[in-house]
């Protein structure tokens, strides 16, 4: 067999590993309320937040810890500068669709900002400048396209031909006045600000189903909530009655914070080069930690542990690296047609409200996308509402993305099937590696710990079918169909699937049977 790669650094975030723990407690007995938002990531939070403070009560419900999730694994960039964004826009919904999505992404700045100066939260956020840098002068023509886009949408930006990166640059367009944070310590903040409005958050409480009615039902592991309006801010929606699974593309990124022997530079910086590469600087233990971001790839699809060198091997090329603290991946939804899916859960809902698709942007979507929601909860006209409409249809401009991924789904569904007809033998996994084996005559998920314990799970992941891949470098088994991801032992970590992987039972090998459940 060809044995699955290993590496041997931990993958931790920085945000969780420096950011506010938490402690709030898991739902104990059937509640009542207005609103139950379902995930406490930025769009979650801040949704909740908002209606707090206009008077409705508001439960939050959380799978593990606040702002643990997606959020607690990004860059951390609150921008409007989304690579070639205003372009595509303009293309795809004119020069009045472009302005109101900048006007969002801006508006998510503003509220960003605001919130964290009128609450008091610390969370090192600093205004700097953004930019989406060419080295080639052939893609510095569509650099010069961009501003061109962009300040036709009203945005602050300039065409510039240096930046403070420490290489040469063909074109660049810098967006002025954007801004950088620690987006767990924001998050958090917003949790306990929501608290101090009267709402509850409940962590550690997994919901698992919701039906529609007067009042709505969210079931959960821990009892049941009932409330007039529910928000599903689970980053995918894991209600597929409104199949967003089949509308957006799951991918990964990975992010190392690297110590280098001069200052980083000042700003934020995109590249278009493909794979693209993002680059920030964050003050750390006394100085200033380089972020260094890219290599996406559709979840499942890719060596990850390459993707991590990869990586590190670009960062040190350009920067004079002299260690690596901090390693983790984030997981993002691409939407078929480039604008993310805010609003109805499907057509006919009246209570059930969710965004998704944030494009690898999502804080100020994020953000933008919880002031929509509650404003529609609330009975007021949204501005932008309408060019994010989560059911809206888009054709021309969704149509090729929807069939590229959908046959790709379709070949991933039967070809890892087949493949995994003859698999090799889990007793020859060493300590740390994981594979699609065969157990006494079964096909399982099977993952050696580092004790020497096999853990054997079903193989197909609980969304739909899709036989998972190991994810050597998170220690996880990851859906290559539609993204949902699962610990060594089966349980969720990430949707659409709401269902652990089912055990396959096994003759005890090893007193060391304890779940290996990290993940980025």
């Amino acid at each position: 067999m060809i044995r699955p790669r290993r590496m041997e650094a931990e993958t931790e975030s920085l945000w969780l590993a420096t950011g506010p723990a938490t402690t709030f407690a898991p739902l104990k007995a059937e509640v009542e309320t207005d609103v139950a938002v379902i995930g406490a990531g930025i769009f979650g939070v801040t949704t909740a937040l908002m209606l707090a403070r206009e008077g409705r009560n508001v439960v939050l419900l959380e799978m593990d810890r606040v702002g643990q999730g997606v959020t607690g694994h990004t860059t951390a960039k609150i921008s409007s500068a989304h690579g070639l964004i205003y372009t595509q826009v303009r293309s795809r919904f004119g020069r009045e669709g472009a302005a109101v999505y900048a006007d969002a992404q801006q508006a998510g700045l503003g509220m960003i900002a605001g919130m964290a100066a009128e609450l008091g939260i610390e969370c090192e956020l600093r205004r700097r400048p953004a930019y989406t840098y060419a080295e080639s002068a052939e893609d510095a023509q569509a650099i010069e396209q961009e501003v061109e886009a962009a300040r036709e949408a009203g945005l602050p930006v300039s065409l510039v031909t240096d930046t403070p990166l420490p290489w040469p640059i063909a074109a660049a367009i810098r967006y002025e006045d954007q801004a950088e944070f620690q987006p767990r310590s924001f998050v958090v903040g917003l949790a306990e600000a929501l608290v101090a409005a009267d709402g509850r958050v409940h962590e550690r409480t997994r919901a698992t189903g919701v039906r529609e009615g007067s009042p709505c039902a969210v079931e959960t592991d821990h009892g049941a909530v009932r409330a007039d309006h529910v928000v599903i801010a689970t980053h995918m929606p894991f209600l597929d009655r409104a199949a967003f699974f089949a509308r957006v593309s799951p991918e990964r990124s990975y992010v190392i914070g690297a110590r280098i022997a001069n200052e980083p530079p000042a700003g934020m910086f995109l590249s278009t080069e493909s794979p693209a590469h993002s680059v920030r600087a964050h003050p750390n233990a006394g100085g200033e930690l380089l972020l260094v971001g890219g290599e996406s790839h559709k979840v499942g699809q890719s060596d990850e542990v390459a993707r991590y060198e990869a990586l590190e091997r670009w960062a040190r090329e350009r920067f004079d690296v002299t260690s690596v603290p901090y390693r983790w991946s984030s997981q993002d939804n691409m939407p078929a047609d480039g604008i993310p899916y805010v609003g109805r859960l499907h057509p006919l809902a009246r209570r059930l409200w969710t965004a998704t698709g944030f494009r690898k942007w999502g804080f100020t979507n994020g953000v933008a996308a919880a002031r929509i929601v509650a404003d529609a909860i609330l009975g007021l006209e949204n501005p932008w509402a309408s060019l994010f409409d989560a059911n809206r249809f888009t054709p021309i401009a969704a149509t090729p993305s929807l069939i590229r991924e959908n046959l790709n789904v379709a070949t991933r569904l039967v070809g890892d099937r087949a493949r995994d007809l003859k698999p090799p033998a889990a007793e020859s996994l060493a300590p740390g590696e994981g594979a699609i084996a065969s157990l006494d005559g079964r096909t399982a998920a099977v993952y050696r710990t580092p004790g020497g314990a096999l853990q054997a799970v079903s193989p197909s992941c609980t969304h739909l079918g899709c036989h998972v891949r190991f994810n050597a470098a998170e220690r996880s088994w990851d859906c290559p169909c539609h993204g949902s991801r699962f610990a060594t032992d089966g349980t969720v970590l990430h949707g659409p699937a709401v269902r652990d992987l089912e055990p396959v039972t096994q003759p005890q090998r090893d007193e060391d049977a304890r779940p290996d459940s990290r993940h980025a």
